[in-house]
């Protein structure tokens, strides 16, 4: 299937939330990072993150921008 968000950075083909898994773009994404107050993986990816990281969380993802 082809991934109907094309500026989409997030290479975990195997979470079912991908936009290239589905037909919903990122919105199924942005929703459970919202409701579990987490930053989507593009967004770490934006700011320089390509590792694996502890969590998705708020400070996690200001300690990367701190630390860039």
């Amino acid at each position: 299937m082809n991934n109907i968000s094309p500026f989409c950075t997030c290479r975990d083909l195997t979470c079912p939330l991908n936009p290239a898994n589905h037909e919903k773009g990122c919105s199924l994404c942005i929703q459970k990072n919202l409701k579990q107050k987490e930053i989507p993986n593009c967004f770490f990816r934006l700011a320089g993150s390509t590792e694996k990281r502890a969590s998705y969380s708020f400070e996690e993802f200001a300690k990367l921008v701190l630390k860039k």
